[in-house]
């Protein structure tokens, strides 16, 4: 086989190792993203895997930076044709929906559910999510004072709070779905996305 050859197909079972790794993590979360684990679901061995990740660490954040890759597609790139301010926020929380009850991942949003699992923990996953987190926080704060700029939403609104909101709305959404599997959750995270971005500022909450 050419150096070439050899190449691709070095890239090739990355790929569908971290694919793997992906829905595996979103239903047993990232300490079951294990070498042993995925070497077995994939039918290869152990110190082949470790040749692409080294550690169970290195894959955990190989996962994770995959994850974000994914919910960019899914949620960012839809919406950022959209105006800046209210109409590019509205349609980032549509995104936001559909990404979360769209089977993305089969055991549902991976950063949910490692919030959860990283909870009181220390280390390079966590740090890593906190990034993760804090570059999504920043991005909507920007659209929410881009809106109070515009007049879309009103003088004086607390862009954080805000934000702070929404993020409540979808990890609601997300639990909802995944542990009731109650598609009814998808009309109130509407409403409630509704109700904390209207189209017309003066009007009163549904």
């Amino acid at each position: 086989m050419s150096p070439r050859h050899s190449a691709a197909e070095a890239r090739r079972t990355r790929e569908r190792i971290i694919e793997r790794g992906l829905d595996l993590a979103s239903l047993e979360g990232l300490e079951g993203l294990t070498i042993g684990r995925l070497a077995a679901d994939l039918g290869i061995s152990k110190s082949g895997l470790l040749g692409h990740f080294g550690t169970k660490q290195a894959l955990q954040l190989a996962a994770m930076q995959r994850a974000a890759v994914i919910f960019n597609r899914e949620v960012w790139h839809p919406a950022a044709s959209a105006p800046p301010g209210l109409p590019r926020l509205r349609a980032v929380c549509a995104a936001w929906i559909s990404y979360l009850t769209g089977g993305i991942f089969p055991g549902g949003c991976l950063f949910v559910s490692s919030t959860f699992e990283q909870d009181g923990r220390t280390g390079p996953v966590r740090a890593l999510l906190q990034r993760q987190f804090r570059a999504w926080n920043r991005r909507l704060t920007a659209e929410v004072r881009t809106a109070v700029r515009n007049g879309e939403l009103p003088d004086g609104t607390n862009a954080e709070q805000l934000v702070f909101e929404l993020y409540g709305v979808m990890m609601s959404l997300n639990h909802t779905i995944q542990l009731h599997t109650d598609t009814r959750a998808i009309t109130r995270a509407q409403t409630a996305i509704t109700r904390l971005l209207p189209r017309d500022p003066a009007a009163p909450p549904a």
